[in-house]
C-alpha cells in the first residue's frame, strides 16, 4: 500500500525545489526527508528525482507522481473543509495568514464578512512574512493568505491570487507637518522628513518611483515593515508618511494625521491567495464576494502629480 506520509514528503520537496527547504517547512531534518524519499522510490520502483548540479529535477516518473499527489492532497483538503463546514458539528474553522505589510484595519475590514456568516466561525489569524505564509498555505496549514501582492511564481507554490480591491495612496502628517508641506505639494516634500514602508511592502517600490519621477529627495528618517509602527512614529510627528487613502478617517481620529496630498498613479492592491482556483470555503467565498461588491477604495481624480 502506498505510504502517504512519504508521498507528502515527496510533494513538499517537489513543490519547494529542495530537500532543505522542504525540511525547514516540515520541521524535519534533511536526512529524514532523504531517507523517506529513498523508501518511496524503492516502493514505487522508479526514480522520482535526478540531481543536476545542486538542483533536484523531477524525472518523468516524478512529474507523473507530482500530478497525482497534487490531486490527492487537494481532495484531502476539500474533505477537511467539507467536514468542517458540514454536519460534523462545531464551529467553522477559518485559518488566515496576514502579511505583515497589510494594515490591521484593512485586514479587519476584509475579514468582517466571514465573521458575519450565519454559521459560527472560529477565526485563526497569523501574521508573518509572506514566504512563510505561502509555505504554510501550500501544505494546507492555512485556508487563505491576505497580501498586498499576488503569489510570486518563482516560489514554486501552487496557488491562485484573487483580487480583493485597491486604494489610492496619499501622504499624511500631523497638523503642523501637513500645514507646512501641503502648499506646493508634491514639490514641497523635497527635503521633508519622511517615514517609508520597508522593502517587504508592495507599496515601497511604487512610492520610491513616484518620488524619483517627481524629483523629490526627502530626508528618510526610517523604514518600517510594520505599518502600525510607521503610523505610530507619524503620530509622534517624526515625519510625513504614505498610506492608503481608505485609512484617512482612521489616521485622522487615531493618529492625528491629516492628508497632505495624493500620490497620483500610486495604488496599493490587496489579494486573497488560496490553493483553490474555484473558491469553496464558505468564509473565503463570503470575504471575496463582499470585496467584489464594495471595492476597498478608488483612485481620486485629483491630487499630486
Amino acid at each position: 500500500m502506498l505510504n502517504y506520509k512519504q508521498l507528502y514528503y515527496f510533494w513538499n520537496v517537489a513543490r519547494s525545489g529542495s530537500i532543505t527547504r522542504a525540511a525547514e517547512r516540515l520541521h524535519l531534518t534533511p536526512q529524514t526527508i532523504s531517507g523517506q524519499l529513498a523508501e518511496l522510490e524503492r516502493s514505487l520502483g522508479a526514480d522520482l528525482f535526478r540531481r543536476v548540479g545542486r538542483r533536484l529535477d523531477l524525472t518523468s516518473a516524478g512529474k507523473l507522481a507530482l500530478s497525482h499527489a497534487d490531486e490527492i492532497f487537494q481532495i484531502g483538503h476539500e474533505l477537511e473543509q467539507s467536514l468542517r463546514s458540514g454536519s460534523a458539528g462545531g464551529d467553522l474553522l477559518f485559518r488566515v495568514g496576514i502579511a505583515d505589510a497589510v494594515p490591521k484595519s484593512i485586514a479587519h475590514r476584509l475579514l468582517a464578512p466571514a465573521i458575519a456568516l450565519p454559521e459560527r466561525v472560529c477565526l485563526v489569524c497569523r501574521e508573518e512574512k509572506l514566504d512563510q505564509l505561502f509555505g504554510d498555505l501550500a501544505i494546507h496549514k492555512l485556508d487563505l493568505v491576505i497580501a498586498d501582492r499576488p503569489l510570486p511564481s518563482e516560489l514554486g507554490v501552487r496557488g491562485y491570487s484573487h483580487a480583493l480591491g485597491q486604494s489610492a495612496v496619499a501622504f499624511f502628517g500631523v497638523p503642523a507637518l501637513a500645514e507646512r508641506y501641503r502648499p506646493g505639494f508634491p514639490a514641497s516634500l523635497d527635503g521633508a522628513p519622511m517615514l517609508l514602508p520597508g522593502d517587504r511592502a508592495a507599496m515601497q517600490g511604487p512610492v520610491a518611483r513616484w518620488l524619483h519621477d517627481n524629483r523629490i529627495h526627502p530626508q528618510i528618517v526610517g523604514k518600517f515593515d510594520d505599518t502600525a509602527l510607521m503610523k505610530a512614529f507619524g503620530k509622534a510627528g517624526v515625519g510625513v508618511f504614505p498610506a492608503p487613502v481608505i485609512l484617512e478617517e482612521e489616521l485622522r481620529t487615531q493618529y492625528g494625521a491629516e492628508s497632505i496630498g495624493f500620490a497620483r498613479d500610486v495604488v496599493v492592491r490587496y489579494y486573497a491567495i488560496s490553493v483553490e482556483r474555484r473558491l469553496t470555503h464558505p468564509a473565503v467565498v463570503a470575504l471575496h464576494n463582499a470585496a467584489q461588491e464594495s471595492m476597498l477604495g478608488e483612485t481620486p481624480a485629483a491630487g499630486g502629480r
